[in-house]
């Protein structure tokens, strides 16, 4: 069974989501750690109540990226993570754990990428006047949502639609497809997106 660190900065839905499928059966994983780099996150205290072990910090805190990115690093190493699951981590990866964790680490974006990258991504469609969003799972690399796409699904906007009608609905995807696709992941080592084969 493959031990995950999950990376979150808010609320954590989509950890949630994570938690509910490992105890549900449906994800074939341990979580071994949350990180959280706001205190008072909400993310964490679904940690809390699951059990699970969180490393908090602050970036202001630290130097530089590179420093608090190899304290997290020896954290990682420590409890022997074969993932790394972005949860609305609000941070672009950095080169220590990138270069460590090079194709296993996976993030959730609420566009179909490569429209739509950054923040904001929901509010970026709405302005766009976009007939299509959807939400994208990728793997990460040094760019914002950049890396190589796994999986995809897509849901048509409404012309009334709205913002908390359009996150609603993303949330919905992101709740189910988030869990399904890391099972097949961290299982088989392979996702089946359209045509294309994603293996690491």
């Amino acid at each position: 069974m493959k031990k995950i660190a999950v990376f979150a900065s808010g609320s954590g839905s989509n950890f949630q989501a994570i938690i509910d499928a490992v105890r549900k059966g449906e994800l074939e994983a341990a979580i071994s750690l949350l990180v959280c780099d706001k205190p008072g996150a909400y993310c964490i205290e679904r940690a809390r109540t699951a059990n699970i072990p969180t490393f908090v910090f602050n970036p202001k805190n630290y130097h530089s990226k590179a420093d608090y990115e190899q304290e997290i690093l020896r954290l990682l190493e420590n409890e022997k993570v074969d993932f790394v699951i972005l949860a609305g981590y609000m941070r672009l990866i950095g080169p220590t754990l990138l270069k460590e964790y090079q194709g296993r680490i996976v993030n959730i974006h609420p566009s179909l990428l490569p429209e739509f990258p950054g923040k904001d991504a929901i509010g970026q469609a709405l302005a766009a006047k976009a007939k299509w969003s959807g939400v994208t799972i990728h793997y990460v690399d040094e760019g914002m949502d950049t890396g190589p796409i796994i999986a995809q699904e897509r849901i048509r906007l409404e012309e009334n639609e709205t913002r908390e009608s359009l996150q609603q609905k993303i949330h919905a995807i992101e709740h189910k497809l988030y869990p399904a696709i890391l099972q097949v992941l961290l299982t088989k080592g392979e996702v089946i997106s359209g045509k294309k084969a994603c293996t690491y």
